[in-house]
């Protein structure tokens, strides 16, 4: 059984580690110090919720149907596209750590933009449903749940350790130019993931 929850762990920490929407939004809310904590618990929870899935032999439903997995790329695209220029668009404004002048938005708004940045990138729905599912079809059913007992784990241990790592660095980064090139590495993931999504569809 610990072979089984060691497996896990390393393809969950193989997958979650790699920069992806989640990892740059988490990152900017942790150097801003900003409700950080409760988007790391989101990202982790989403990712539980949706490795259960997988585990549970549901990819299928989601990996063979081409209307969903279209709708899912270019609704996907859309967010991340946006978001990106968001991004973008504020290297050209004042950049503060300073909470209130980081980006204004209320614990209610970053929720709905963590949700969206989890539920609307369908690398989300690849990475723990299809990849993770996919290798924990090939363990018998006590097995499979220490797998996904372990690629949960690595999941939490992951956002956690990103948003305590940011929060600790952000007295150390304060300066805007560190702002400045945040926003534009977190502008080109964006819009680098936004592009994958839909290059097959062009």
């Amino acid at each position: 059984m610990i072979s089984a929850v060691l497996t896990g762990f390393g393809v969950g920490g193989g997958l979650i580690i790699a920069i992806g929407a989640q990892n740059a939004f988490l990152l900017g809310q942790g150097l801003r110090r900003q409700h950080h904590i409760m988007v790391a618990l989101i990202c982790a929870f989403s990712d539980a919720l949706l490795i259960s899935i997988g585990v549970a032999g549901l990819g299928g439903l989601i990996s063979s149907n081409p209307f969903w997995t279209e709708l899912m790329a270019w609704g996907g695209a859309a967010f991340l596209g946006w978001y990106g220029l968001k991004s973008f668009k504020s290297l050209f404004s004042n950049h503060h750590l300073e909470k209130e002048k980081s980006h204004g938005k209320s614990r209610k708004e970053i929720l709905l933009y963590t949700l969206a940045v989890t539920f609307l990138n369908p690398h989300v729905y690849i990475d723990t449903i299809v990849l993770v599912g996919g290798i924990a079809a090939q363990y018998e059913f006590e097995p499979r749940l220490y797998f996904a007992l372990g690629a949960i784990s690595a999941s939490l241990c992951w956002f956690s350790f990103l948003a305590f790592a940011a929060s600790w660095a952000s007295p150390y980064l304060s300066r805007p130019i560190t702002w400045k090139v945040i926003d534009g590495l977190t502008g080109s993931v964006m819009w680098l993931i936004a592009f994958s999504l839909i290059k097959e569809q062009l």
